[in-house]
C-alpha cells in the first residue's frame, strides 16, 4: 500500500502563499489523488483532487480561484499551490488516494492518507 507524507505547512500571513507537498511511497499510475482540509470543530472538506494518469483537476468551491493542484511525475509528488489565504483557510491539509479515475468529493471514498500538515493564516 502506498504511503502518503505531507509537507509544507506552517505559519503565513494573511495574503500570503505556501505550497504544499504530497510526496508518495512509490509511483502512482491510476489513481487520483486529493487535497482535504480540516479546522478543528469542523468537518474534513475537500479542497482539490487531481487525475493522476489525465492531469486533470477539481476543485472545491473554496478553492476555486485561489488554489492550484498539480503533479510531478518524476517525483511521484503532488502539490497544492495555496495563494492570498486567509485565516478561514488555518486548518490541518490532508492528501488522500484512492484508485480509479473519479475525483470524489467525500472523504470516505479515499482509502490511504497522509499525517496531515498544518497550516495556520494569522497576523
Amino acid at each position: 500500500q502506498v504511503q502518503l507524507v505531507e509537507s509544507g505547512g506552517g505559519l503565513v500571513q494573511p495574503g500570503g502563499s505556501l505550497r504544499l507537498s504530497c510526496a508518495a511511497s512509490r509511483r502512482f499510475s491510476s489513481e487520483v489523488i486529493a487535497w482535504f482540509r480540516q479546522a478543528p470543530g469542523e468537518e474534513r472538506t475537500f479542497v482539490a483532487g487531481i487525475r493522476w494518469s489525465a492531469d486533470s483537476a477539481w476543485y472545491g468551491d473554496l478553492a476555486k480561484g485561489r488554489f492550484t493542484i498539480a503533479r510531478d511525475i518524476a517525483k511521484n509528488t503532488v502539490y497544492l499551490h495555496m495563494y492570498n489565504l486567509q485565516p478561514e483557510d488555518t486548518a490541518v491539509y490532508y492528501c488522500a488516494t484512492t484508485t480509479g479515475d473519479i475525483v470524489y468529493t467525500p472523504g470516505k471514498q479515499y482509502d490511504t492518507w497522509g499525517q496531515g500538515t498544518q497550516v495556520t493564516v494569522s497576523s
